[in-house]
């Protein structure tokens, strides 16, 4: 007899009474802390206090973001291949969609990548267009070549995160602290980070999509 529905609930009362206690034992937020990234906005290198925080005051939480959206890749790589897709051709009315709002795409996740600095957006939203794209194309039928779901495809998976950890090293080497950015090359460093991130995370969202690892992947 399966026990797992018995299971269930118990576990689920224990999660219950775990999140409970976290949201009653939230202590009340610290008053100097609005004071304290207004008078640092200078030293961010963005005038968006959103992304001051997310990517230099903060950079820790991205970081580990940046990790758990991997990890989640990962879990679902490790179930099984991607399912095979039998899709018939588009219909007129979706491609014809699909070739003029993809470029939109495009160009609205580069300007929110740029923006970021100064208003809202950044790399999550940007990689989140990225990812509708790619969604987009798989339903009109576009496949990814093999030669690009190996080794490239990886990388690219890969390359927001080790950007960050890069960069937070490159800190360290200079005698800072890790993804603490000297203040004159803060703004490019961020830029760096939030365009790999943006890539990474367009890729992994659409890898989560797929439903399981390309054909061939070990």
């Amino acid at each position: 007899m399966d026990t797992r529905p018995r299971l269930l609930l118990p576990l689920l009362l224990v999660l219950g009474a775990v999140l409970s206690y976290a949201v009653l034992s939230i202590p009340d937020p610290a008053q100097e802390l609005p004071t304290m990234l207004t008078d640092n906005m200078t030293i961010s290198g963005a005038h968006n206090p959103v992304s001051a925080v997310l990517l230099n005051f903060r950079g820790y939480d991205t970081l580990l973001e940046m990790g758990v959206l991997l990890a989640a890749l990962l879990g679902v790589w490790s179930l099984d291949e991607m399912p095979t897709y039998h899709g018939s051709a588009p219909d007129q009315i979706l491609d014809i969609m699909s070739r003029q709002l993809i470029p939109v795409f495009i160009l609205v996740a580069g300007y929110l990548v740029w923006a970021g600095a100064d208003a809202p957006g950044g790399a999550f939203q940007a990689g989140a267009l990225l990812g509708a794209a790619c969604v987009l194309l798989r339903l009109c039928g576009w496949r990814v070549n093999n030669r690009y779901s190996g080794l490239p495809l990886r990388v690219l998976l890969v390359l927001g995160l080790a950007m960050f950890v890069m960069v937070g090293t490159g800190a360290l080497l200079i005698g800072s602290e890790f993804l603490r950015y000297p203040p004159t090359v803060a703004s490019e460093l961020m830029l760096i980070i939030e365009s790999a991130a943006t890539l990474s995370i367009g890729a992994t969202l659409a890898a989560l999509f797929l439903g399981g690892r390309p054909k061939g992947e070990e």
